[in-house]
């Protein structure tokens, strides 16, 4: 059996701001084990990446809230409430993490491959020549041409891809327990796109990492995810396996997720679905279901409560009141019910 790397229970975080306190993250539990890839998908502003940066100890302390009932457990540690030399000590040792922009995240006045040195020789003792070593060879496991000589570059002399590439390198070179990539693919094109998901999967099965997948893009995840949980408005409304999520979604956020991707069999002429309307303030946040207003099923209870979860399975549950036995179920999609989209 696979080791349990992660264990995330209510975790809660909010932002202290000029309007008011906003609720980024409400309730959130989920557990990663070792060789599993977690796909945590939504739009813009549900939470995925407060969540992330919750296991990475990075939010902004001035500001940022974490309830007394959250828990975080990297491996039976309780990691809030670390000081930051021990989250140091963690972070790109046990945990690292892809972030969105390399361009933004890579030291533009340091060369690459005394960036990817660099991790080597905080969390190790060892030489400086023994470190270069190792990050050329990671330059060369994330598939850089000419290693040897794009170890001495910028990261401006490096394209997108490459950069990317060289980030994955950089978290990826103390051979970490748990990898987070977040958003990694968002600024390329889908040929590089599709080369960087491949090399994350067959990074992960070398290392036996446990990976979390950030990203907005369900058509992204379909065939690496072993695992899915949906977002939106701080909460986690559907959690599920792959196969589950895709061809038996149990929300109708997630199923508006699906139908939004364009797919082989679309004619050119047939309008891309479109989800209407715009995510809940969190400052207020609804009393009720967060989706309900922009739900085409939603029923007056759906704005007044907030729906507990559904199991359906021993790995699938959605929080939604239609699946409650007294809801009027006409008009709904099959799919939802058990049947394949």
């Amino acid at each position: 059996m696979s080791e349990q790397l992660l264990n995330i229970e209510h975790l809660s975080v909010s932002f202290k701001t000029y309007a008011g306190t906003m609720h980024a993250v409400r309730d959130v539990s989920f557990t990663l084990d070792e060789g599993e890839t977690l796909a945590i998908v939504g739009e813009s502003g549900c939470g995925k990446t407060v969540t992330s940066k919750s296991i990475m100890g990075l939010l902004p302390k001035q500001n940022s809230i974490i309830s007394p009932e959250s828990k975080i457990t990297f491996m039976g540690r309780q990691m809030i409430g670390l000081s930051e030399k021990e989250m140091a000590e963690v972070r790109g040792r046990d945990i690292s993490m892809i972030f969105q922009d390399p361009m933004t995240s890579l030291n533009p006045t340091m060369k690459v491959g005394e960036q990817i040195a660099e991790s080597i020789l905080i969390h190790h003792k060892v030489s400086k020549d023994e470190a270069m070593k190792k990050a050329l060879e990671m330059l060369e496991l994330v598939r850089i041409p000419n290693a040897k000589q794009r170890m001495k570059q910028y990261p401006f002399e490096f394209s997108g891809g490459m950069r990317q590439r060289a980030m994955i390198a950089v978290a990826l070179v103390c051979k970490p327990k748990i990898l987070i990539a977040d958003e990694p693919t968002t600024a390329l094109d889908v040929t590089i796109q599709a080369q960087i998901m491949e090399l994350i999967g067959e990074l992960k099965k070398e290392l036996n990492m446990g990976v979390i997948l950030v990203t907005h893009d369900l058509g992204v995840v379909a065939s690496v995810a072993d695992s899915i949980q949906v977002m939106y408005a701080g909460k986690v409304v559907e959690y599920g396996k792959s196969r589950e999520v895709f061809y038996s979604p149990k929300h109708p956020y997630t199923l508006a997720l699906l139908k939004s991707v364009p797919r082989l069999s679309t004619e050119n002429k047939d309008v891309l679905y479109s989800l209407k309307g715009t995510p809940p303030d969190l400052i207020v946040p609804p009393d009720g279901c967060p989706f309900a207003a922009r739900c085409e099923y939603g029923m007056n209870l759906c704005r007044r409560v907030n729906p507990q979860y559904t199991v359906f399975s021993e790995t699938q549950k959605a929080s939604c009141w239609l699946h409650d036995e007294r809801a009027d179920r006409s008009g709904l999609p099959e799919s939802m019910f058990g049947g394949n989209i």
